[in-house]
């Protein structure tokens, strides 16, 4: 029996629904409080129990690699300071995870990034989590919930959520019938279909674990959507050869690569910190007082 014990996280692109915030600074980089949407993502991998993580990143991005990385004179400076606290926050985030990078050198797509990965993961089933999507499930991460159940199916699992009908031309839609509470098998997928044809209002939300075969069906996979190697294509076909699954996990889920989705995560994690939530719920109070008269 495999078990997952890698994951990618593609971060090559150019987070254009942040511009301009975004024309110098990676949007995995913009913070949710005081981290960045990306550590969100890693901090979840390795809770999950994940050893080894590869992110894929674009030009301009190296920023990215400079944040899980040590930085000595900032250490330096905080212990000379006597800034303890602030200190083993930063030596741990260079030591949370064997964190590779590699670039993808052309934006062909999130399948081609996933296929950027092929020698790292080799033969083995694995993980991929958007940057884009932070999930907030405190004791149980959304990833560890799949890993157990792939441990239970030993297939490639979608985490997924119903969404309303109004919001289904936003995702990729599942095909499928549902065999548990919370549990739909899949038969094909349909990238962002129109309310009216869509097969169901069960939504891919960024996170997957997959096996292996994908890659030779990504090797072979041709440009779809906006003239990219759409992920979604590749699985389709994987899932006409092997069993697949679509999980709805347990969670709260942002989306952070919309600004309101942003602006909610924003809000949501500040309430959950003992050291801001009632200076900022009474400026909340207040601010909607004001607005609303």
């Amino acid at each position: 029996m495999q078990k997952i014990t890698k994951a990618i996280i593609p971060a090559a692109g150019f987070g254009t629904r942040f511009l301009p915030a975004t024309k110098s600074q990676p949007k995995e980089m913009l913070p949710v409080v005081d981290k960045p949407t990306i550590q969100y993502i890693v901090e979840e991998a390795v809770e999950s129990g994940i050893e080894d993580i590869l992110i894929i990143i674009g030009r301009y991005k190296s920023v990215i690699e400079d944040h899980f990385d040590r930085s000595v004179e900032l250490e330096m400076e905080l212990e000379k300071k006597g800034k303890y606290d602030m200190l083993e926050q930063i030596q741990d985030i260079a030591g949370m995870a064997n964190i590779q990078f590699v670039r993808q050198k052309t934006a062909l797509g999130l399948g081609h990034a996933v296929y950027c990965a092929k020698n790292f993961i080799g033969n083995e089933p694995f993980a991929v989590m958007l940057g884009d999507d932070i999930v907030d499930s405190p004791g149980y991460p959304c990833l560890k919930q799949m890993m157990d159940l792939y441990e239970r199916e030993q297939c490639s699992i979608l985490g997924v959520k119903e969404v309303a009908r109004e919001d289904i031309s936003k995702y990729g839609i599942v095909d499928g019938d549902k065999i548990s509470d919370g549990l739909y098998t899949v038969r094909s997928l349909v990238e962002k279909p129109k309310p009216d044809v869509a097969p169901s209002n069960v939504a891919i939300m960024g996170r997957y674990i997959i096996t292996p075969a994908v890659f030779d069906i990504l090797e072979k996979t041709a440009p779809g959507a906006g003239n990219e190697i759409q992920l979604t294509d590749a699985l389709k076909t994987l899932a006409l050869k092997e069993k697949m699954l679509a999980y709805a996990f347990k969670g709260r889920r942002h989306d952070v690569g919309d600004k309101l989705g942003f602006l909610e995560a924003t809000v949501e994690f500040a309430l959950q910190r003992d050291n801001l939530r009632d200076d900022f719920l009474d400026y909340l109070e207040g601010i909607v007082k004001t607005y609303r008269g």
